[in-house]
């Protein structure tokens, strides 16, 4: 073997060393660089999951809300729709009295809202006939606590529909029962919604 050979050899060989160093280095850089991705992309792929965790819990939250809020208002419009119903049915059930216990709902009626001076009366030509005959006596005795008010019934018809109207000159106090029940729709209301849902 000549003393190139040999030397040629040993390139060769400090060659192939040097290769299998660097090979194995690269090898290890890339095997680290791989770690790292697979970290990193573990890493992105729990962020992924998290945020996808966190919308959908946001999406059901939202809709859980909405639901509840839906479900609020259709009990409160069920509740108000029975309210409703309960007053329609008191108003109505008014109108079908027997006369005897209608004429006493008037003279009540006539208690709470006559002035202590002088008018009238006018009715239905439908009720002024349900009244009793002595309507007027008991109307009397009802007014005893006001010494000025006198109250007739008049000879004329109004075109009310349960209740009366009540006159004093150009003064005109509307007690029809659809005027006193929607004057007092909203104190119904609560009283009805707590006797039936508190």
């Amino acid at each position: 073997m000549t003393g190139l050979e040999k030397i040629l050899k040993v390139i060769e060989a400090d060659a192939e060393a040097g290769v299998e160093t660097v090979i194995a280095q690269a090898k290890q850089e890339a095997d680290e660089i791989l770690e790292a991705a697979k970290e990193d992309a573990l890493k992105k792929c729990a962020q992924i999951a998290d945020k996808s965790e966190a919308d959908i819990k946001a999406v059901i939250s939202r809709a859980e809300s909405a639901a509840a809020l839906q479900e609020k208002k259709t009990i409160l419009d069920t509740k108000q729709q029975i309210i409703s119903n309960i007053i329609s049915k008191a108003r109505n059930s008014l109108a079908k009295l027997p006369d005897s216990e209608y004429t006493d709902i008037i003279i009540q009626i006539v208690k709470k809202y006559a002035h202590d001076k002088a008018g009238k009366l006018l009715f239905s030509a439908v009720d002024k006939k349900r009244l009793s005959l002595d309507f007027e006596t008991k109307l009397k005795q009802a007014l005893s606590d006001k010494p000025a008010a006198s109250l007739t019934v008049s000879e004329e018809s109004a075109p009310v529909e349960g209740g009366f109207l009540l006159i004093y000159g150009d003064i005109e106090e509307n007690c029809t029962f659809d005027a006193l029940f929607s004057a007092l729709k909203e104190e119904l209301q609560d009283k009805v919604n707590t006797l039936l849902f508190d």
